[in-house]
């Protein structure tokens, strides 16, 4: 396990000396959560940057599916006769 140090604004640290007190968790622990939360959000928001960039390269190449074959899916959706998604 590695260890990294970091400077805290005196506010900042006194924030997390008492949401670590409340939870009766280490200073560390609540960093760890914390910045493990941060890097899972960050990571999907690059992850949805990538799918939309792809996206466009398709619209972009006129690989996309019309709206109302979408339309049409979605209204069958429950129904007995559900449709399979569009295509491109």
């Amino acid at each position: 396990m590695g260890v990294t140090s970091v400077r805290l604004a005196d506010e900042l640290q006194a924030r997390l000396e008492q949401t670590a007190e409340r939870l009766r968790r280490s200073k560390g622990w609540v960093i760890s959560e914390a910045l493990a939360e941060y890097i899972e959000k960050e990571e999907r928001a690059l992850e949805r940057l990538g799918r939309t960039k792809m996206a466009l390269e398709q619209a972009e190449a006129g690989q996309i599916v019309d709206g109302d074959d979408v339309m049409q899916w979605i209204a069958s959706w429950g129904s007995a006769k559900e449709k399979r998604p569009p295509e491109l």
